[in-house]
């Protein structure tokens, strides 16, 4: 928390994202003016734009420029995880602003509008070491998979000290909500929902995860939620588990989503 009010580093964390991000057209982040910079002053450039709830909650209709929201946060979410490790950890609406353009091109006209995201408050960021990103990966892919033995397994990793009092009995109780997910019934359940499910039965069965890698899951599930309501038909989850079941995913990441996203 106190490295949170240190706003020296947050101006630094917005360097990192401004340079990360440097070729996207559709991301921005404001802008430290130094030397307006102390660890008790920030000050920054002020950022025209809506908050996205306004788009998620009260705007009706304009279901192209919800859709392409979604994807921009989407891929976003994706290039800091994968391929930057450099995540923002407090993804909610109220950090995330939307302007929107309108195309002066009478032959673009049709498009007739394009949305711009910036991100907000940087405070909280997130790390992974190499071991933890491999496992998370792997957590991510069996998710996909629906393989409930090797998400267990997978969580019980994610912590350098397991204290986990029944290891067998957490796994054998999310093997069997895999299980059912597998089935047609359970595959209406929709892929965030399972993980809301699956940290519940982490919290049950008291199981440890470190505090970086539960910052990433649950900046990905809150990522998810608002995006759903922007574009129900888009699947976060299945973004990522596409892209991770490549075997290749991890030579052709970096160009998948740059070519996506960049001018």
């Amino acid at each position: 928390m106190m490295s949170q009010v240190d706003l020296a580093r947050e101006a630094a964390h917005l360097s990192r994202f401004i340079y990360n991000f440097r070729r996207w057209k559709d991301v921005s982040f404001p802008k430290p003016i130094y030397p307006l910079v102390h660890p008790a002053v920030l000050v920054e450039t002020f950022e025209q734009g809506k908050c996205v709830s306004y788009y998620v909650d009260d705007l009706e209709g304009h279901e192209r420029l919800k859709s392409a929201l979604a994807h921009i946060g989407t891929h976003a979410l994706l290039k800091m995880l994968l391929v930057d490790n450099f995540i923002h950890a407090d993804m909610h609406p109220g950090n995330i602003l939307v302007r929107v353009t309108q195309s002066k091109s009478s032959r673009k006209r049709i498009f007739k509008s394009k949305p711009h995201v910036v991100f907000l408050d940087v405070g909280m960021t997130a790390e992974l070491t190499n071991n933890d990103r491999i496992i998370l990966l792997e957590f991510f892919k069996a998710i996909a998979r629906r393989d409930g033995q090797t998400v267990a397994e997978c969580t019980l990793q994610l912590s350098k000290k397991q204290n986990c009092p029944n290891p067998e009995a957490f796994i054998k109780e999310v093997k069997e909500s895999f299980d059912f997910w597998g089935t047609p019934e359970g595959d209406l359940v929709h892929p965030a929902d399972c993980i809301e499910q699956l940290l519940e039965k982490v919290r049950h069965h008291r199981v440890n995860i470190d505090g970086n890698v539960c910052t990433v899951m649950v900046t990905t599930l809150v990522l998810e939620g608002w995006q759903r309501k922007l574009d129900p038909d888009y699947d976060v989850m299945h973004t990522l588990q596409t892209l991770l079941l490549k075997s290749d995913w991890a030579e052709s990441l970096t160009y998948t989503i740059e070519g996506l996203m960049a001018p």
